[in-house]
């Protein structure tokens, strides 16, 4: 769970600042050394204490530990950028494709513990330009966080090892053969793609 890896980053970050005596006074004759090592203690302080606000803030991004506390300034937690439609087995994702009505079809592989997924969803799926692409297609989510057979076997349907990966299929269902992405795209970079599976009729 993102919350446990939240709190482990904490911890460790902290005692590496108590390692480094950030939390000591440095003695008058100080050198270099003492100094560089107690700034760098400092700095794992400050970062570890933000991981650990955010873990019991409720935050659910590695990448911003404290978007909890914004969230909840803002009267509670606000809707993705984009709305997926969730499968767990391939029944689920066959029925999901019947059901798209000739239209294409986006399969996003996601985890919580997968940080390149979250960047996808803070930096490419919230572009104007991808988000205006996306509005044309039917978005289904595999969601793999726990790895349940069934996910195992989803996964190993389109010989993926694990997420981020992001599959199109055409209107009549078939998968579009060589437009996989695997990794983090940039928004330009991933409306071309978009462009593409929007194309194939």
């Amino acid at each position: 769970p993102v919350t446990v890896q939240m709190l482990a980053w904490a911890a460790l970050l902290i005692l590496v600042a108590v390692h480094l005596q950030a939390l000591d006074p440095l003695p008058p004759n100080a050198r270099g050394f003492a100094r560089f090592s107690k700034g760098v203690g400092v700095i794992a302080l400050v970062a570890g204490t933000a991981f650990l606000v955010g873990a019991l803030s409720g935050a659910r991004d590695v990448l911003q530990p404290l978007s909890g506390l914004r969230s909840a300034a803002a009267g509670g937690s606000q809707a993705g950028p984009v709305s997926f439609q969730r499968v767990s087995s391939n029944a689920e994702l066959d029925a999901a494709i019947r059901a798209a009505a000739g239209k294409t079809v986006m399969l996003d592989f996601y985890a919580d513990w997968c940080v390149t997924c979250k960047e996808m969803e803070r930096y490419t799926f919230t572009d104007a330009a991808v988000q205006s692409r996306l509005a044309a297609m039917v978005k289904i989510q595999a969601d793999v966080t726990t790895g349940t057979p069934e996910h195992r076997a989803l996964l190993q349907r389109f010989r993926l090892f694990g997420p981020p990966g992001i599959v199109f299929f055409d209107p009549s269902g078939r998968e579009i053969q060589g437009l996989r992405v695997i990794g983090f795209q940039a928004a330009d970079r991933f409306a071309a793609v978009l462009d593409q599976a929007l194309g194939v009729r």
